[in-house]
């Protein structure tokens, strides 16, 4: 499972022209999901994102969390973060997770941040969709499951 968490001061995702999920200050999350993901692996990735403290305290050292500073969380399911690009000059995705484990995973993630995070939007699952935001810093954090303890 890779997630590319971006601080932002706003993020939102629109399908069709229109606005499906909006946010303030917070994370804008792009999610993948592999085929050998678990439950058990997104919840020690939600913990662990949840958790990062990233947003700058008083002193302006990176020292608070989400919850610190009340921030917010746009999620988008994102299968290219598992694009392989060995070969050739066209990518190949076999190493993405099947639409219906990884729509699965994904409801699953979003359930799992609204027991810790006030406001969480998201996108659509398969949609053709248009992410705007304002990276904060820019700050980009890349957590892979593979990586963590």
């Amino acid at each position: 499972m890779k997630f590319v968490i971006q601080r932002v001061t706003g993020a939102n995702v629109k399908v069709d022209g229109e606005i499906i999920g909006e946010i303030g200050k917070g994370f804008m999350v792009l999610i993948g999901v592999g085929e050998d993901d678990t439950r058990e692996i997104a919840d020690k990735m939600v913990k662990k994102m949840t958790g990062l403290r990233i947003f700058e305290d008083e002193n302006g050292k990176t020292n608070l969390s989400l919850a610190d500073v009340g921030g917010q969380m746009l999620l988008i399911s994102q299968f290219t973060l598992y694009a392989n690009c060995r070969k050739g000059n066209r990518p190949s995705f076999i190493e993405a997770g099947a639409p219906d484990k990884a729509n699965e995973m994904y409801e699953y993630i979003i359930e799992e941040c609204k027991k810790v995070v006030p406001v969480v939007e998201r996108g659509q699952f398969g949609a053709d969709m248009k992410v705007s935001l304002v990276n904060d810093g820019p700050f980009t954090i890349i957590l892979d499951s593979a990586q963590l303890a």
